[in-house]
């Protein structure tokens, strides 16, 4: 009667069936004993009918826990005999993408992975790191594999680091469907280059890609420029108040030494006037009305200008006053500011097309942020395999359904 329950339980069907089941209550395992009937064929992807067992080998699954036991099972595998009298091993329909355990099981760990560390996920289920590890880049490799990237046009692509110092990593994404599609090291224009590789390896064409937004990196616009040489590239509004921000913050720290004044005025001076409570909102006013005396005040109401001309939706008035911006910026004397007007002046095209197609890295930017707080989570990832699983399995949206239907 157990057997037929344990059958159940695990969705053993014919021909297959459960042949014995041991626990050993001390060290808090079971052990199922799975077979097959005797006289079954089998069948072998590739290969035509139903073929006769030649013989056997023993595999051991770990599967999941009966309530706190471990649970495995101990299968006799058959190896087929084909017509060609080559011999074939027929895998159980439950065993999963890496040896020695199940699809459920798998599928539990990708689960977990999704949302805790590696190591974290590896004392939940009583596995070492590395094989824990193992399953999630596999999975990932897998998935990518089948992934098709023949209707992707606009591209969004950025660099973030993966490790304290200047070690970077690329990831490109996809701008409608918002997952990402290729990580790799490094933020030079080779980044782009094996990216359309990449792209093309997936159904994709580099020609066909419409748009691409990202930072001013020179770097990147060579990429972009020689190997997605269709694609319109966007610098977009929120990169460009970056910009003006630090130039306010540089031009603060400078007029601060001569002006105790300043001090405390910093955040107020970098977060947005609106999201301010009321009080630090009259503060920044009444510093702002000082604008004929504080340069600072100037740096503000500069970056506030250019805030304002970005969220308009005329070109060519937009580039006309982004133009007239600059010129204003360089008659003064908010040294800082100059350095964010050449930077317009350079890329002025660039940025006028966010205003054609408001396309933006805010996603992947947030992307970033799940990355940077996972990577503090497990205090780190020694190696670029690793980084590139945990990316994809936060943002990739791959279907791992079509390998595992449990983890769908």
């Amino acid at each position: 009667m157990h057997a037929k329950l344990f059958e159940a339980a695990l969705g053993i069907t014919d021909p297959w069936r459960v042949g014995g089941v041991d626990f050993d209550a001390a060290k808090k395992v079971l052990t199922i004993t799975v077979d097959f009937v005797a006289g079954s064929r089998f069948a072998v992807p590739g290969v035509a009918g139903a073929h006769p067992v030649h013989d056997t080998v023993s595999k051991r699954y770990r599967h999941l826990n009966f309530f706190q036991h471990e649970c495995y099972l101990e299968v006799r595998v058959p190896r087929v005999r084909l017509p060609d009298g080559g011999t074939r091993q027929v895998e159980p329909d439950w065993a999963g993408k890496l040896a020695g355990f199940t699809l459920l099981f798998e599928a539990l760990v990708m689960a977990l992975c999704r949302e805790m560390p590696f190591a974290a996920v590896a004392r939940v289920v009583n596995l070492s790191w590395h094989r824990v590890s193992a399953i999630c880049k596999r999975y990932v490799d897998l998935a990518l594999d089948q992934a098709d990237f023949s209707e992707v046009k606009r591209l969004a692509a950025d660099e973030t680091s993966r490790a304290r110092g200047h070690d970077y990593i690329t990831l490109v994404a996809d701008a409608d469907a918002r997952r990402v599609l290729f990580v790799t090291e490094g933020r030079d224009a080779a980044t782009i280059e094996a990216f359309a590789e990449d792209l093309k390896a997936h159904g994709g064409d580099p020609l066909a890609i419409e748009s691409i937004s990202i930072d001013m990196s020179p770097a990147f616009i060579k990429g972009v420029t020689a190997h997605l040489p269709n694609a319109t590239i966007t610098f977009d509004k929120f990169h460009v108040i970056a910009h003006a921000s630090t130039a306010v913050d540089k031009m603060r720290r400078i007029e601060q030494r001569t002006d105790p004044a300043l001090k405390g005025l910093r955040w107020k001076l970098l977060k947005d006037r609106d999201g301010l409570k009321p009080d630090a909102r009259a503060e920044l006013d009444a510093f702002v009305a000082q604008v004929a005396t504080k340069r600072t005040a100037r740096a503000w109401l500069y970056k506030e200008q250019l805030r304002e001309i970005l969220d308009r939706k005329q070109v060519n008035v937009v580039r006309a006053m982004l133009w007239q911006w600059t010129v204003n910026v360089m008659r003064s004397k908010v040294e800082p500011m100059k350095a964010v007007a050449k930077m317009i002046r350079k890329h002025l095209e660039g940025i006028v097309a966010w205003t054609r197609s408001r396309q933006t890295n805010g996603f992947l930017e947030a992307i970033n942020g799940l990355f940077q707080a996972a990577k503090r989570k497990a205090r780190g990832y020694a190696s670029f395999s690793t980084i590139r699983a945990v990316v994809f399995l936060l943002a990739g949206k791959l279907d791992f359904g079509k390998l595992n239907q449990h983890a769908a």
